[in-house]
């Protein structure tokens, strides 16, 4: 038997042998992602799925295929749906049936990687989908993303998929970007602890030959969210100072737990492309962090090289010695063949990829066990602990802020309440960009969890009032005649990323939006503003609402921080709940009504308008005041804010030493920070500690504020807990003059508390 086929050999053993069987042209197949997975098979009016011409013809092109992508992804841009897509119990046979063909009708059997998209969530017909990663930011849980990652995967592998694709990597620098949505915040430490927990959840500890882990590509390395203008793809103006300080270390979470993949992102850095930033994807990716995974293209990436090369040759050349292994529906990597016999690019190259990949298939199990269990989907999509974990992380994101006069909770406020507003009974409005079909009934809107969670007796009305950005103002009559009869206003505003089958997308699947073709799309990849106000259709629903004396409650469902400024001024109080998921409804309704005291503090901070950005809190300082004659410079709500329904007092900082040698830290030594912290209300509460350093007196100038630590707990009322957190060479080491990572002689100053504001404080001096 070959070597390659043997399962008890190492798996660089095996790799070899079966590099030196291949020809050049089924190397170059390894690299390529050309297809779209809708387009492999054909749902039949019996049911039966069949694998279409366009799939053999695919793999007999180079002997097979080194991946296929969202084979079970449905949107409006794959016109996926559940007339003709594949649903979770007939998954895994046409997984197998996909694997069975390229085996047995290509010469070395190499089987095929499925790699699927779930940046939150499998985006497949029946996949659960998660609430967005702002939205989980916001829950400052990386445990509750751990365990719903780790469900996902198992509801991946379940149904034959290896590759799960998922947004973690991204920045929110610009709340115009519409990606917003796929961030977890705009602070670098949050998005690494995030970071480090998915790939735990996915993959376990690099487990991934087992039946309920996937491997993990996270995207996109890097800088994506600082694009100018908050434009999507749009150059990154950055140095490399800011791409180390913000926009990497939560790759290199990533890259330290075991990720088996990145994926490159559209942007530039400096003027080089991504993906053709050798530094970037070779230098500091694998020489610095020494990692050896796969790096993936985005989609249609490599032919936008073309700008730089002139020829689908030279850019798929450009693209691969700089680092890039995997293609994604680009022509150039298909090229590479000639561009290896034209001289463009040394074989060597070739090899180094290909080996990279049939590793990663190695380590999957591919070649020993390349069938999925066909019966396993039924049990383990849609289970009733994925349901539970996804609730959980509704109820924990959600942000109250603002709350004048103890408006909520509104038990005992009033027998007749008036929902109103274009995002209080849509379920897809809840759910984000990158969704799959739904069935129908799935989840609950906020009109439903608002009617399962009042009292008995309670009289609920609704009225839409208007659209998202619609100028239609037909509604806005109808709305106030309803307000004017109710105890109090519940208006459940925002944004909105849902697509419709016959839009306009790219062949990347971008939204097509423009003046020329208005939609109700706000937010979502392609859908980038200028202005972040809410429409002005809604802001007018608010002021005929508050017009009425009606006490006004606002809950906010959106992709990105709106500047909400007018309709905050005419609210009692006000949910922030971005798209909370399917689950969300559910959660909000208990939240309003005070069956689960809100515990979520913001991840991005929310400008008062456009013209502030960028209002990220962790900018540099300028020794100054930042102030603006016009306005002030603050945000409406900064980064770490969140209200509770009880009170949390903070007392007693104090640190194990007040001064340390830079040497000490470096070594491994660590300055402990303890805090008291009291629920001093009379409800159950969680409380996110947070610590932040403010440095000065360094080599460097530092920012504003950095935070450095955080954990959340639970108090009952009255009880009082000490919190210990730490902090040592990674949390206090600075990127210096010659862009060395070290530990720096400083003044440090320790801020813990709830949030950025009311801290405590204490003074280290490293020597």
């Amino acid at each position: 038997m070959e070597k390659y086929k043997q399962t008890g050999l190492p798996i660089e053993e095996r790799v070899a042998d079966l590099m030196t069987r291949m020809t050049l042209r089924e190397k170059v197949g390894q690299l390529n992602q050309r297809m779209y997975g809708w387009d492999a098979y054909e749902k039949q009016d019996s049911g039966a799925y069949a694998l279409t011409d366009a799939f053999k013809e695919e793999v007999a092109a180079f002997g097979g295929m080194g991946a296929l992508y969202g084979l079970f992804r449905s949107d409006p841009w794959s016109g996926v749906d559940y007339a003709n897509g594949i649903v979770a119990q007939d998954s895994a046979a046409v997984a197998n049936e996909i694997q069975r063909y390229v085996k047995e009708n290509t010469r070395l059997g190499i089987p095929v990687l499925l790699s699927e998209e779930c940046p939150h969530g499998h985006q497949a017909l029946d996949g659960t989908m998660l609430p967005v990663n702002l939205n989980v930011g916001s829950t400052w849980n990386p445990e509750l993303m751990e365990r719903a990652y780790s469900q996902t995967a198992a509801e991946i592998r379940s149904r034959g998929a290896h590759l799960g694709l998922i947004s973690v990597l991204d920045i929110m620098q610009d709340p115009r970007w519409g990606r917003s949505e796929e961030c977890f915040g705009e602070d670098p430490y949050l998005a690494a602890a995030f970071t480090q927990a998915a790939v735990r959840g996915m993959q376990g500890d690099r487990e991934l030959a087992e039946e309920d882990k996937v491997a993990v590509v996270l995207k996109h390395l890097s800088a994506q969210g600082a694009g100018i203008g908050g434009k999507n793809a749009a150059p990154a103006s950055i140095g490399e100072r800011e791409l180390r300080e913000i926009h990497l270390p939560a790759a290199m979470a990533g890259a330290k737990a075991g990720a088996a993949g990145f994926m490159a992102a559209y942007n530039e850095i400096d003027g080089i492309p991504c993906h053709a930033n050798s530094k970037l994807l070779t230098h500091i990716l694998r020489d610095e962090w020494g990692f050896e995974g796969i790096v993936m293209a985005d989609g249609q990436a490599i032919d936008r090289l073309l700008a730089l090369t002139g020829g689908h040759e030279a850019a798929a050349a450009l693209a691969l010695t700089s680092g890039v292994d995997l293609s994604l529906w680009d022509k150039s990597f298909t090229t590479l063949e000639a561009a290896v016999l034209s001289g463009l690019v040394a074989e060597s190259f070739i090899d180094r990829a290909v080996a990279r990949v049939l590793r990663l298939k190695f380590e999957i199990g591919l070649f020993d066990r390349p069938y999925t269990n066909e019966a396993k989907a039924a049990s383990v999509v849609g289970s009733p602990a994925m349901r539970s974990l996804n609730l959980s992380i509704a109820r924990e994101s959600v942000v109250l802020l603002k709350n004048d006069n103890a408006a909520l909770p509104l038990k005992g406020k009033g027998k007749r309440i008036a929902v109103i507003g274009p995002n209080a009974d849509r379920i897809y409005n809840q759910l984000g960009d990158y969704t799959s079909v739904q069935r129908p009934k799935t989840g609950s809107t906020v009109l439903e969890g608002i009617r399962m969670a009042a009292p008995a007796g309670t009289d609920i009305v609704y009225a839409h009032g208007c659209g998202i950005r619609s100028s239609s103002i037909e509604g806005i009559a109808e709305a106030v005649a309803v307000a004017q009869d109710a105890d109090v206003a519940v208006l459940v505003l925002g944004g909105s990323s849902t697509r419709q089958f016959g839009d306009l997308f790219d062949g990347n699947g971008e939204a097509v939006i423009g003046q020329e073709r208005p939609a109700e799309m706000d937010c979502g990849e392609g859908v980038d503003l200028a202005d972040l106000r809410l429409g002005e259709a809604q802001i007018r629903l608010a002021e005929a609402v508050a017009a009425t004396g009606t006490p006004i409650v606002i809950v906010l469902v959106q992709g990105r921080p709106h500047a909400i400024g007018e309709v905050n001024e005419l609210a009692d109080a006000v949910l922030c709940a971005w798209y909370p998921g399917k689950e969300g409804g559910q959660a909000i309704g208990e939240i309003l009504f005070g069956q689960v005291n809100p515990s979520g503090k913001l991840s991005v901070s929310l400008p008062r308008s456009s013209a502030q950005l960028p209002v990220y809190y962790n900018q540099k300082d300028p020794g100054r005041p930042r102030m603006y004659v016009d306005m002030t410079a603050a945000p409406l709500y900064s980064f770490g804010h969140g209200l509770s329904y009880t009170k949390f007092e903070y007392r007693d900082l104090s640190l194990s030493a007040t001064r340390i040698a830079a040497g000490k830290l470096t070594n491994g030594e660590r300055i402990e920070v303890t805090v008291k912290v009291k629920n001093a209300g009379v409800v159950d509460g969680l409380e996110t500690v947070q610590l932040y350093i403010k440095a000065r007196e360094s080599v460097i100038t530092r920012r504003i504020a950095e935070l450095k630590g955080f954990v959340k707990i639970a108090l009952q009322p009255g009880e009082e807990r000490e919190v210990r957190l730490q902090l040592g060479a990674d949390e206090l080491g600075i990127w210096d003059s010659s862009m060395t990572f070290a530990v720096q002689p400083c003044k440090v100053e320790i801020q813990v508390g709830g949030g950025l504001r009311d801290v405590l404080k204490a003074e280290l001096t490293i020597l």
